[in-house]
C-alpha cells in the first residue's frame, strides 16, 4: 500500500489533470475522488481520457477524504479552507485555491473578499528557501498559474539586484482550461476561437500573489485569453539597475532546478513545448530601443501552474524526489 491519496474537487480541469498525474505515480494510491454536481458519476465518464480507471466520484465532505495520508483539493476560491479545517492534522494537504496563499488579510479582502483562512507555506520550491519550508510542510498553498509563469521569470533578478521592484510590467496569454469547466457564454468554441481578449485588465486578482512572492512593489499586469485549451505564455518587463545579463542570472538562480529550463541564447518558449510537463521555458534579453529587460516565460497552466506543481510539492512533503511521477518533457506536437 503506498501513500493514500484523496482528490477534491476531482471533476473540474485541474482536478482531472490530478488524478492523471496521481493515478501513475509510482508511490501514490489514489483511493478516493470526489466532486459536487458529478458526484455519483465514475471517472471515466467525467473524464474520458482516463478510461479505465475504476473509480467513483464521491461528495465532497470531510468523513469522504479524511482517512487519506494526502489531500488536494482542487475546489473553487473559497471553498477549500473550511474542508481543510475539518481535516486531522495528521492529512497532509496540498491546495490549488487561492484561500491560504496570501499573507496579508487585507489583500485577501481586497482582492478576494470574505474573511482570511490565513497563509500555508507557500508551494514554489524554486524560490529560495521555500524547497526546504514545502518539505518540512503539513499544509501547502499551491501557486496561481500566471503567478508561477511570472515569478520564475522576476523573482530571481528582482532578489539579484538586477532590476527595480518598481515600474514591473507583465502581460500573459493563457489557455481557455485556466478559466475552468464550468459552461460561460465567453468560453464557448464560437467565441474563443480565432480570438485574442484580455479580461480583468488592471484589476487580476494574482497581482498580490506576484508581488508578495517576486519581490516587486508595482506590477502592471494583464491576462488574455488564448484560442487553446492549454498553456500560459507570459512576457515580463523591468527596469534593470546595471548591466547584468538578465539570461545569466535566471540560469544562475535555476541551476539546481530540475523543472525550469533556462533556453539557449536565440531560443524563445512557446506554449506546446511545455504541454504535458511540469516545466518552466524561460528566456530573456535587453530591449535594444527601451533598454528594459524581457523574460519570456513558458508552462502548462495544467501542469506547473496547477496539478503538477501539486504533485512536486506533495513529493518533498513525503521526503521523496520532486521530480517523481512527474515529466519534464512536454508532448508534441
Amino acid at each position: 500500500m503506498g501513500i493514500r491519496v484523496a482528490v477534491a474537487g476531482a471533476s473540474g480541469y485541474a482536478g482531472g489533470e490530478l488524478l492523471r498525474l496521481v493515478a501513475g505515480h509510482p508511490e501514490f494510491d489514489l483511493v478516493t475522488a470526489t466532486a459536487h454536481a458529478q458526484a455519483g458519476q465514475p471517472v471515466a465518464a467525467v473524464h474520458p481520457q482516463l478510461a479505465g480507471l475504476d473509480l467513483m466520484l464521491g461528495g465532497t465532505d470531510p468523513t469522504t477524504v479524511a482517512d487519506a495520508d494526502l489531500v488536494f483539493l482542487a475546489l473553487p476560491h473559497g471553498q477549500s479552507a473550511a474542508l481543510a479545517a475539518s481535516l486531522p492534522s495528521t492529512v497532509k494537504v496540498v491546495d490549488l485555491g487561492a484561500d491560504h496563499r496570501l499573507r496579508d488579510a487585507d489583500a485577501w479582502a481586497g482582492w478576494y473578499g470574505g474573511p482570511h483562512a490565513g497563509a500555508w507555506t507557500y508551494g514554489l520550491p524554486e524560490l529560495p528557501g521555500q524547497r526546504a519550508a514545502v518539505a518540512a510542510a503539513t499544509r501547502v498553498a499551491n501557486t496561481g498559474c500566471y503567478a508561477v509563469a511570472t515569478t520564475l521569470a522576476l523573482a530571481p533578478l528582482i532578489a539579484a539586484g538586477a532590476v527595480l521592484p518598481t515600474d514591473v510590467v507583465a502581460v500573459a496569454a493563457s489557455g481557455t482550461s485556466g478559466a475552468g469547466r464550468a459552461a460561460k457564454a465567453h468560453l464557448l468554441g464560437s467565441e474563443v476561437m480565432g480570438d485574442l481578449s484580455p479580461y480583468k485588465v488592471g484589476a487580476h486578482q494574482h497581482v498580490p500573489e506576484i508581488k508578495q512572492a517576486t519581490g516587486a512593489t508595482t506590477l502592471s499586469f494583464t491576462p488574455v485569453l488564448a484560442p487553446m485549451p492549454r498553456g500560459i505564455l507570459a512576457t515580463v518587463t523591468a527596469v534593470p539597475t546595471g548591466d547584468a545579463d538578465p539570461r545569466e542570472v535566471l540560469a544562475a538562480a535555476y541551476a539546481d532546478a530540475p523543472f525550469v529550463h533556462v533556453l539557449p541564447a536565440g531560443a524563445w518558449p512557446h506554449t506546446a513545448a511545455t504541454a504535458g510537463s511540469n516545466s518552466c521555458h524561460l528566456q530573456a534579453t535587453v530591449d535594444v530601443d527601451s533598454g528594459r529587460v524581457i523574460v519570456v516565460s513558458a508552462i502548462d497552466n495544467l501542469g506547473k501552474g496547477a496539478a503538477g506543481q501539486a504533485v512536486q510539492n506533495a513529493n518533498l512533503m513525503f521526503d521523496l524526489p520532486e521530480t517523481t511521477g512527474l515529466s519534464t518533457f512536454g508532448v508534441a506536437p
